[in-house]
């Protein structure tokens, strides 16, 4: 079992978590955020919180609510992923996001590690969110299919990709399942694919996406279009209850003909207090 969390954050970092929050640096934006997972107690005083924090989301609602700014701050800004040269485009969501989630740092030094040592690999990002995976693979040298449902939500990915000085991705705004079920109709076949597929989503057309129920069907589709010879893969879930022992039985029985051997594991950040705080199961393999 892999326990993996980034080494080479300037820009962030994860200043307390506990009581079902947590305090973070985004740059110089000081935010607290909702955490399901931080069940534990504080280790700094509500206090100090609150003298940190420049800005704090009180939620309205499961799924939305609303930013509280506590000193004037911009309501977009950057940070800098520097081992990669990639800017960040950052910016306060009523879903609480601000546009990155930085555990996944670890994936980005996985993808940028792998694009370099095959230039030219054809690679798919599904579910691609703002698109800073994408970006390293494109940095790297990488050809870059990036996919979401969301029109918007691409346009942030452009903006990234501009910012860090890159170019020529491919955009694709379309459910995922009916983009990877033409992409078999097509023959057509990528090296790479990323997945971070949400607990619940919705596609172009209003298509229904539930992680529990979706995920096994999807995976088999994508299984047709990796690349037999030379190939990696990586999915991330971040969903309570979703366990490391879910992802390892679909990727063994899914990818079994894919002799690489499957990296399982969690995805976590540490607080200033070596409080860990677990953010995603992710499995991942590669046969170079």
């Amino acid at each position: 079992m892999l326990y993996l969390t980034p080494a080479h954050w300037t820009d962030y970092e994860l200043i307390d978590s506990g009581n079902f929050e947590k305090l973070e640096r985004f740059g110089t934006v000081v935010t607290i955020r909702p955490e399901p997972q931080a069940v534990w107690d504080k280790t700094l005083s509500e206090n100090e919180w609150q003298k940190r924090a420049t800005i704090t989301f009180v939620a309205k609602s499961s799924n939305s609510g609303e930013w509280v700014k506590h000193k004037q701050i911009p309501d977009t800004w950057q940070i800098q992923y520097k081992k990669l040269q990639l800017t960040c485009n950052l910016r306060f969501t009523a879903f609480k996001h601000v546009g990155i989630f930085p555990e996944q740092a670890v994936n980005w030094d996985y993808i940028h590690e792998k694009c370099s040592k095959r230039k030219g690999l054809k690679v798919l990002n599904l579910f691609g969110y703002t698109g800073i995976a994408s970006v390293a693979a494109r940095k790297a040298g990488a050809d870059v299919t990036h996919l979401d449902a969301i029109k918007q939500v691409v346009q942030w990915t452009r903006h990234n990709m501009e910012s860090s000085g890159s170019d020529n991705i491919r955009w694709i705004i379309e459910d995922a399942r009916k983009f990877v079920s033409r992409e078999i109709k097509r023959g057509n076949t990528y090296n790479g694919i990323i997945m971070d597929p949400p607990a619940f989503g919705r596609g172009t057309n209003g298509e229904d996406w539930k992680l529990e129920r979706d995920l096994n069907a999807l995976l088999k589709d994508v299984a047709q279009i990796l690349d037999p010879h030379t190939h990696f893969f990586i999915l991330n879930t971040y969903s309570l209850g979703f366990s490391a022992f879910i992802i390892e039985n679909l990727l063994n029985g899914i990818f079994g003909n894919f002799k690489a051997p499957k990296e399982i594991g969690e995805l976590y950040l540490n607080d200033a207090f070596n409080k860990k705080l677990p953010l995603g199961v992710i499995g991942r393999f590669s046969n170079f």
